[in-house]
């Protein structure tokens, strides 16, 4: 098991905190090929950053850890010395141990099921600014478009619309966790609506906690009742047109068609 088995747990493994992976590349290369400069290649070395990275830690081992032949009928090469050759299988050991390490660690998380979701969801790696984690409290499946609203653990909900065929593959069904991602720039702000209604799904009332002005646009933070943010990118334009400002009452407003939707695999 690398680290990469278990993306909720990751570790690098070094020794003496400056020997890593690529340099035990470098060495297992050059037990392989018997040339440096093959080595370098296969490790991502240039040839001489190689020698320099093998005499630096010559410097440290205090013994070499290649013995180099030139000339010769045979055109010389590189050879791992003993010392070389007992550092990699050091490492090699301890690589082992560190997976088996990793692994036992992943099978005690997977008893945790709230830990393991909760690092699941920040693993995923997204550019919607906002998230919003809640369970699918309700499917209405049409032949061409399917409706999905997940209800939040604050009280509110978000309507999310997609493709029937989208929703089928996804499984979506009443009671499983979700997650409904939103783009900042999707959502509008409204501060009165002046005795309109809107035909936005998605209409959730809250309070500004946060603007963030740029050179051309601002974020802007709604915290809703219950603690919940959502982010939309306004243009400074509108933020002085609105005047929103911190403490300011606004309604964040999104279409369904805007949220996509993220389930467990």
């Amino acid at each position: 098991m690398t680290a990469n088995d278990h993306p909720l747990l990751q570790g690098e493994l070094r020794l003496a905190g400056r020997l890593d992976g690529r340099f035990f590349d470098l060495l297992a290369a050059l037990a392989l090929t018997g040339s440096l400069q093959k080595a370098a290649k296969a490790a991502g070395y240039s040839y001489k950053g190689a020698w320099l990275v093998l005499d630096a830690v010559t410097a440290l081992t205090h013994a070499p850890l290649v013995d180099k032949a030139t000339g010769g009928t045979g055109g010389g090469g590189t050879t791992l010395t003993a010392q070389g050759q007992a550092l990699l299988l050091a490492w090699r050991e301890l690589q082992a141990r560190h997976a088996a390490f990793l692994h036992e660690q992943a099978a005690w998380l997977a008893t945790q099921p709230a830990l393991d979701a909760l690092l699941k969801r920040m693993s995923m790696k997204t550019t919607a600014r906002n998230q919003f984690l809640g369970r699918i409290a309700n499917v209405n499946a049409g032949p061409s478009t399917t409706t999905v609203r997940v209800a939040l653990d604050d009280g509110h909900s978000v309507t999310a619309s997609l493709t029937t065929e989208a929703a089928q593959e996804l499984k979506v069904r009443q009671g499983q966790e979700a997650l409904a991602l939103v783009k900042s720039s999707e959502v509008v702000l409204v501060t009165d609506f002046g005795g309109y209604r809107l035909s936005a799904r998605n209409q959730l009332a809250g309070t500004v906690s946060r603007v963030e002005r740029g050179a051309v646009s601002s974020l802007v933070g709604l915290t809703l009742p219950g603690g919940v943010v959502v982010t939309a990118s306004v243009t400074n334009d509108a933020v002085d047109g609105l005047a929103l400002a911190v403490g300011q009452a606004a309604t964040a407003t999104f279409k369904a068609y805007a949220v996509m939707l993220a389930v467990r695999a």
